[in-house]
């Protein structure tokens, strides 16, 4: 199982992060949409991190089993927390000088998504899956 994890602190952070993603992405055998969706995501996710949380780290994993192709990306930090994770995940809204569009946005570029939160600790899990086809 092929593991990345980094600290997000600075906006290099973000760039490293989601090249990363886009990377592993890409040798898991993503196409480029996909990889770009992924980058995309990730980028949204880190930039939080960074305007909310000040920093936190992130790990990308591979998660593939033998019946598809599963990259996924854990984004965590020790910030505030979001206090209503309904209202943050409509379009919208914000509590920053932000469009609100981030975690919407985000959930809906990636196969999977999950967030949990509380003051103190923040971790938000995506995932892009590909099923393998046995032709």
């Amino acid at each position: 199982m092929t593991e990345i994890t980094g600290v997000i602190a600075l906006q290099s952070d973000v760039v490293q992060a989601r090249q990363a993603a886009r990377e592993m992405a890409k040798n898991l055998g993503f196409g480029s949409a996909d990889q770009t969706r992924l980058a995309t995501a990730i980028s949204e996710l880190t930039r939080n991190v960074i305007q909310y949380a000040d920093q936190g780290r992130y790990t990308i994993t591979d998660k593939s089993d033998n019946g598809r192709i599963k990259v996924q990306v854990v984004v965590e930090d020790n910030g505030p927390g979001i206090l209503d994770i309904t209202k943050a995940l409509e379009y919208g809204y914000s509590t920053g000088a932000g469009l609100g569009a981030g975690l919407p946005g985000t959930r809906r570029l990636v196969h999977r998504f999950t967030i949990e939160s509380k003051p103190g600790q923040t971790r938000i899990t995506v995932a892009m899956i590909k099923k393998i086809s046995h032709s």
